[in-house]
Order: C-alpha cells, then structure tokens, then sequence
C-alpha cells in the first residue's frame, strides 16, 4: 500500500487501565505514547467524553493528539472514535501503536491499513473507525510458541532481557516522529524499517 501524504494527527497507545496491567506486554503502547507526552510537555488527563487519558503535545514543530484509551483493550475502538470524531481526524491520519506477537522483541514495524492478527484493540478500532486503514506502529514482544497460551503471556511483563530490547526498539521509533507529524510517512517507514535491519544480527556466510 502506498504510504499517505497525510500527517499524522492522533497517536493512540494500546493498553489495559490499572497498575496491575501497567508493566505487562499488551501495554507497550501506552509506554510509547507516555514517552511522547513527556518529550512534548504534556499532561494526559482523563476526558469522560473520549472515554480515555488525552493530551496535546508539541513534538518539534508539530501539535498532536495523544490518547491513551481507559476502556480495556476489546473496546478500545469506542475511545479512538470518540476523539476521532470529535476533532475531526480521518482514518488515515491516526496511528495505533501497540503490541505484537508476531514480531520479536527487539524488532518494530510501521505498516498502514492490514488485518489484525486477532489483537482486540486493533479488532476494536477497525470496528469502530469501518476501516482498516489507520497506521500502525507494531511492537514486537515475541510469542509463546502456544496458542493457548498467548491471554496470560500479553497479561505478565517481559523478562528483562526482551524489555531491554522492548525499550530500545520504542527509542528508536522516536527518531521517525518528525516524519510522521509531517507527513512522510514512507519516508518513515524506510528510516525505521532500514535501521531495523542493520541491528539484525547477520548469519556468517557458509565456508566451503
């Protein structure tokens, strides 16, 4: 899909409310978005109205919406629409950062528009917004190797080594927000995605 010219005007971290759930796998989203709103000054407050923690942060020189949704995960699409709407934000000017199984720690993607990989939150949003085309900033956390185990696997922290990992790969994708707020989102794309595969750990050629 080609990337769109448009900026980004709303940054939604995905996560489950409450300081039981704050340090597990399924809330990298809402560690992200709390980095942003310390770079860019702003305090995330609860507003009923878009059922979720909101700020406004200047980044560079860009304002953007932060929103952190309060709902639980599975009805997280209520609280992206709600502000959404309200503000007058297109699908494609949003991005949701959340966790990813599919990816290992250490890896993060950028990706417009897709499935959902049975996430909830995404599930929710693409329910809510009538389209999958919103941007995604994907998170690898890694997978269980279960199925059956992946509820309680997103619910536990990452170890300390894949949260080393988990924080390095939210450093970098810091360095692509001058992007996104402007608009180049596939100029971000190939920034972030280029230096992802250079930190990859390379196999040695076969020796004869």
């Amino acid at each position: 899909m080609t990337a769109s010219a448009s900026p980004i005007k709303l940054i939604v971290g995905l996560g489950n409310p409450g300081a039981e759930y704050a340090a597990t796998r399924h809330n990298a989203g809402f560690w992200w978005v709390d980095q942003l709103a310390r770079d860019g000054g702003a305090s995330l407050r609860h507003e009923n109205k878009f059922h979720g923690l909101v700020g406004r942060a200047r980044l560079g020189s860009h304002d953007v919406w932060l929103l952190q949704p309060m709902t639980f995960m599975n009805r997280s699409g209520l609280s992206v629409v709600s502000l959404a709407q309200f503000y007058r934000v297109l699908p494609h000017e949003i991005l949701v950062v959340h966790d990813e199984l599919d990816i290992p720690p250490g890896q993060i993607k950028l990706k417009q528009g897709g499935g959902n990989g049975g996430h909830n939150g995404l599930k929710d949003i693409q329910a809510h917004l009538s389209t999958p085309n919103f941007w995604r900033l994907r998170v690898g956390i890694g997978h269980p190797g279960d199925r059956a185990q992946v509820a309680a696997y997103v619910l536990k922290p990452p170890r300390q080594e894949e949260q080393t990992l988990i924080d390095e790969t939210l450093d970098r994708a810091h360095q692509i927000v001058p992007q996104l707020l402007s608009g180049d989102l596939g100029g971000a794309m190939q920034k972030l995605h280029t230096d992802e595969t250079r930190r990859r750990p390379h196999k040695a050629a076969p020796t004869s």
